[in-house]
C-alpha cells in the first residue's frame, strides 16, 4: 500500500495525495487502509521512509568502485536522477526526522548519508566539517533538482550540461577545504 501511495504522489504531486484518493486507486474503500496505516501523516511518514531509502540505494550503488570526484559526480547524478523521477516521494523526505533508533527512517537515512559520507572521504574534510559539507552537497542537489521537476530552467543553457557545471563547482570547493 505505502508503494502504491508513493506512486500516486509522484503522479499528482504529494500535496494532492489522499487516503481517499489512494483507496480508489487501489479498488477499495477509505476506511480499509486504516487497517495498514493511522492516517494521512502516517502515510505520508511512510513514503518518505520509502524514499530515503530507494535514494541510499540509487546513490549507493552509483558510487561503487568510485572516489573524489567521480564519486561526487555519481553520487549528485543519481540523487537528481532519484527526485527527478519521484517528485512525489521526495517531497516526502523534506522535514522528516526519524523518531528512534527502530524508525525505518533511521536506517535509510543513516544509510544515505553513509553513501555520501563516503564520497565524502575522497576529501581532506575535518570530521568537524563532514555535516556542513553533507548539507552543502543536499543543498546544491535539492535545489537544482526540484527546480528543474518544476520547469525552473526554461533559459536556452543545456540542464545536464549546467548539472555539470554544478558538479565542478562542488569538488573543487571541497577540494579546497
Amino acid at each position: 500500500m505505502v508503494a502504491a501511495g508513493a506512486a500516486l504522489a509522484d503522479e499528482v504531486g504529494l500535496d494532492h495525495l489522499t487516503m481517499g484518493l489512494l483507496a480508489q486507486r487501489l479498488g477499495v474503500r477509505t476506511p480499509s487502509l486504516y487497517k495498514h496505516v493511522n492516517g494521512q501523516e502516517d502515510l505520508n511518514r511512510r513514503i518518505a521512509a520509502l524514499a530515503v531509502s530507494e535514494a541510499a540505494d540509487a546513490v549507493g550503488s552509483a558510487v561503487q568502485g568510485y572516489a573524489g570526484r567521480d564519486a561526487l559526480a555519481a553520487a549528485l547524478r543519481a540523487f537528481r536522477a532519484f527526485v527527478l523521477r519521484h517528485p512525489g516521494r521526495y517531497a516526502a523526505t523534506t522535514g522528516v526526522e526519524p523518531t528512534g533508533p527502530d524508525d525505518p527512517m533511521a536506517d535509510a537515512s543513516r544509510r544515505l548519508f553513509g553513501a555520501f559520507r563516503a564520497v565524502l572521504r575522497g576529501y581532506e574534510i575535518a570530521e568537524s566539517d563532514v555535516d556542513h559539507a553533507l548539507r552543502m552537497l543536499r543543498s546544491l542537489c535539492h535545489g537544482f533538482a526540484t527546480l528543474q521537476g518544476a520547469g525552473g530552467f526554461r533559459w536556452s543553457a543545456d540542464v545536464d550540461e549546467s548539472f555539470e557545471w554544478l558538479i565542478a563547482f562542488a569538488d573543487r570547493g571541497l577540494r579546497a577545504m
